[in-house]
């Protein structure tokens, strides 16, 4: 796909967002609408999957270490295929297979249940280790946020990554600068996180992780590099998409009211509008 059809997919997942956290009435729009661009792009272009089968043996693995932005997972997969779009309107509701965090049992298209920050990472880490182990053809994908690297487990994972050569794993770290708290320079300062992931034994590169190009060279790299895992750092703004959600942390995790929701809609629908506008 071109950069301007994954631009108008990656809009398409941003609504999916907004429409499956308002019609919760809870959630986390903020990491979500952040990391729309990087999961677009693994679900249409990097990643070998099926929506028709989707726990064909072969296929890469996904593991949204930050378990909280599952309505940005959703919204893709949905857009992907795996299960209507129209079930988005049914997140966190009570009988819903889409729940508050990914569950592996009910959701097609989702490789592990995560939640608990930290974890997701140490599950993405054996993934790939088992299919080194079995000589399969296999990446394995993790996202993480620049929150939860604060866990002490997110870094034993690492350094078990690094002793056994698992360059079938990519790691990609969402650095928008806030956590639940504030902002991760005042919570609990990570910086300087390129310089720690080269010391922990990746192979590193920092992009703009709203931007195509750059998404396509970091995943180009990682194909590239052999003996190590690679570390994809990329630098976010949470909330893109919606101005007033823009960088406000108090958006990490609560729903847009029918009056917000219209407004955010109205921005990416005009968005959408001037991206056809430019073909």
């Amino acid at each position: 796909m071109s950069d301007e059809e994954l631009k108008k997919v990656a809009n398409e997942v941003r609504k999916g967002i907004v429409t499956g956290v308002h019609a919760a009435k809870s959630g986390h729009p903020g990491g979500s609408l952040g990391a729309a661009d990087i999961m677009t792009y693994l679900y249409f272009e990097e990643m070998n999957v099926d929506p028709a089968d989707p726990r064909k043996a072969d296929r890469d693995r996904f593991v949204l270490s930050k378990g909280h932005c599952a309505p940005g997972l959703y919204a893709v997969l949905a857009e992907r295929g795996f299960f209507p779009k129209e079930d988005l309107e049914t997140l966190r509701h009570i009988g819903s297979h889409l729940q508050g965090h990914p569950n592996m049992n009910t959701v097609p298209g989702i490789d592990m249940s995560t939640g608990s920050l930290g974890q997701g990472i140490s599950t993405a880490v054996g993934m790939a280790k088992g299919a080194k182990y079995l000589g399969k053809d296999v990446n394995v994908y993790c996202l993480l946020g620049d929150g939860e690297i604060e866990e002490g487990e997110v870094w034993e994972a690492f350094l078990f990554a690094a002793k056994y050569k698992l360059d079938n794993l990519c790691v990609i770290i969402d650095l928008n600068g806030l956590q639940i708290d504030g902002p991760t320079s005042e919570v609990m300062p990570t910086d300087p996180v390129d310089a720690k992931m080269r010391d922990f034994g990746f192979h590193t590169v920092t992009i703009d992780g709203h931007d195509f190009a750059q998404i396509e060279d970091a995943f180009q790299y990682f194909h590239t590099q052999t003996g190590a895992p690679t570390a994809v750092l990329m630098n976010t703004t949470k909330g893109k998409g919606v101005s007033y959600m823009e960088n406000q942390v108090g958006w990490h995790g609560k729903a847009p009211n029918d009056e917000e929701y219209k407004i955010a809609m109205d921005e990416l629908n005009a968005q959408l509008a001037e991206l056809e506008a430019q073909v």
